[in-house]
Parts: structure tokens; C-alpha cells; sequence
């Protein structure tokens, strides 16, 4: 028989272990209804492009530029880094010295990365 402590302790994570079954369950749920609901005959209205309420002018494929894909992965891996350093600066009294080594080796590489890639660039597209 479990102890008063054990049955306090799942009393008290059982909204959380709901909210977990409910987010399992919800997804394919929600595929499933929608295989009822959706229209099941396609028309030549569903395959025209959407945009906005207007109609689409020209061929939607076009190319982009370089850059901006460059844009994006600049933005992706320095939210990343943000979000690693907000991490350890909160946890930073209960690190180690080792772990701050390792934080600024991390920071090193990222400054090293965004000079040569500053460097290699002909005109800062940022």
C-alpha cells in the first residue's frame, strides 16, 4: 500500500499527467473529424491560390535571393543562442566553473562564426 506521501504527490501532478493524455489525444482527434468534415470532391476553386481575398496575378513561384534565407538562419541561431544564455545567466550561481568555460567557449565559436561570415560577405545584408 502506498504511503500518505506517494498518494499526495500524484494527487498533485494528476492535472498534469491530464493535460498530457488530453495533448496526445487531441491531435489525432482532430485529424480524424476533420477526414468527416472536409469537402471529399475537388473543384477547380480549391486549387486556385489563396492570398488575402484577392485573386492570384502571375505564377506564385518565384525565386528568392540568397540573403534571405541567410536572413533566417542568422535569426534562428542567434535565438537560440539567446535563449542559452538567458538559461544560464538565470542558473549561473549554481554553476560550476567548468560550465562557465564552457559558455564562454560557446561564445567564442558564435563570435569566430559571425566574423567569418561577416568577412565573407561582399555587403552586410542585415
Amino acid at each position: 500500500m502506498p504511503s500518505q506521501n506517494a498518494m499526495s504527490l500524484i494527487v498533485e501532478f494528476m492535472p498534469l499527467v491530464m493535460v498530457g493524455i488530453i495533448s496526445f489525444i487531441f491531435a489525432p482527434a482532430a485529424w480524424i473529424v476533420s477526414r468527416f468534415i472536409r469537402p471529399s470532391k475537388p473543384t477547380a476553386w480549391m486549387d486556385t491560390t489563396y492570398e488575402c481575398g484577392s485573386e492570384p496575378i502571375g505564377d506564385a513561384r518565384i525565386q528568392f535571393r540568397m540573403q534571405y534565407y541567410t536572413y533566417a538562419l542568422i535569426f534562428v541561431v542567434f535565438d537560440l543562442v539567446t535563449t542559452f544564455l538567458l538559461i544560464w545567466a538565470v542558473a549561473y550561481h549554481g554553476l560550476s566553473s567548468s560550465a562557465t568555460v564552457y559558455v564562454l567557449l560557446f561564445l567564442a565559436i558564435l563570435i569566430l562564426g559571425s566574423a567569418y561570415a561577416l568577412k565573407k560577405e561582399e555587403k552586410i545584408w542585415i
